[in-house]
């Protein structure tokens, strides 16, 4: 699959079969995944699913305990110092320097990736700008509040502008608002040629990414643009639709264009097709001839909480099914 902005097929970063144990627990199992120049991964589950183990499998801060983990090329583990260089990473915890201030801290940052004074200041100045810090760039580290420290961890792994990001949740603990101005901002640096892997909790930030590994257990339950993914949940697209009276799902589930047909009350089914558009007219037909009548019909999007409750629950019991639902 091209993702959007990638200017090449090639892997900047990959795991391959990796898995990683501590003792007896597996925190990492069998994961295979391919960073591509100039995309934005998501990587998205739970906490505890396995999503920082495997971000940091990838940046060489841990090493597989099986599989193997490349970054440009190479094992991570054992990168020269100029493709370190190539390399931005924000930890869940953060790590700033408590008695230097804001500014301070991210010219120390970028002067240690080798930036020159008149770049690391202009530099920091937009990274000020752009994570609404620049009103407390005076202000020690210490004495900010925790959603400011992580702005300000945000701003330390984008300073030197790198060519691969890691960012470990980098929007936990940050209102909505600057939220979206983060994720618009991260699109921009996409655009532009940055490849980023992005963890989070938060399912519907699934959204702003160019594909999706969904992870749970340690292991991929899925991977695939954010779309794809929902057509791999549910098996399609999803039309929802109300009638006037009782119509029966499994008088228009023959339809060989319909997939599936769920039938959530008397008057109102939740119908499978592949592509809604061009479904709609079958579906409306299959149902007058039924003996009903279409009081509304429009695409239903379902949330990615539901996407990757059904993705974890067909990875757990992939022959369970939905007793209301009627195959074609």
């Amino acid at each position: 699959m091209t993702i959007a902005g990638a200017p090449s097929a090639w892997p900047i970063a990959a795991l391959d079969s990796a898995g990683r144990r501590f003792g007896d627990v597996i925190a990492v199992d069998g994961v295979t995944l391919n960073v591509r120049p100039g995309s934005l991964l998501g990587v998205i589950g739970p906490s505890g699913a396995g999503k920082t183990t495997a971000v940091r499998l990838l940046n060489g801060s841990l090493r597989p305990t099986s599989g193997s983990a490349r970054v440009f090329g190479r094992d991570p583990t054992a990168l020269p110092a100029g493709a370190r260089r190539r390399l931005g990473s924000m930890p869940q915890q953060v790590s700033l320097y408590d008695d230097l201030t804001v500014s301070e801290n991210l010219d120390f940052v970028a002067s240690l990736f080798g930036m020159h004074l008149f770049s690391r200041r202009r530099r920091i100045r937009e990274m000020l700008d752009w994570l609404k810090l620049a009103d407390v760039r005076s202000r020690r580290a210490s004495a900010l509040s925790g959603g400011m420290q992580r702005r300000v961890q945000l701003g330390c792994a984008l300073v030197h502008r790198p060519d691969l990001v890691f960012l470990d949740e980098p929007t936990a603990g940050i209102d909505p608002l600057l939220r979206q101005t983060i994720w618009r901002e991260l699109r921009s640096l996409r655009d532009g040629g940055t490849a980023m892997v992005v963890t989070t909790q938060y399912l519907p930030e699934a959204e702003e990414c160019d594909e999706v590994a969904l992870i749970a257990s340690g292991r991929l339950v899925a991977l695939a643009a954010p779309e794809a993914l929902r057509q791999l949940a549910f098996g399609g697209e999803l039309l929802d639709v109300e009638t006037e009276g009782l119509v029966d799902a499994r008088a228009i589930a023959t339809d060989p264009i319909i997939h599936a047909v769920r039938q959530l009350g008397p008057r109102a089914l939740v119908v499978t097709v592949s592509d809604a558009a061009s479904a709609t007219p079958t579906v409306l037909a299959s149902i007058e001839a039924a003996g009903g009548a279409v009081t509304s019909i429009e695409v239903l999007r379902p949330s990615f909480d539901e996407v990757f409750a059904r993705l974890v629950e067909r990875m757990t019991d992939p022959s369970g099914s939905d007793s209301t639902e009627h195959a074609a």
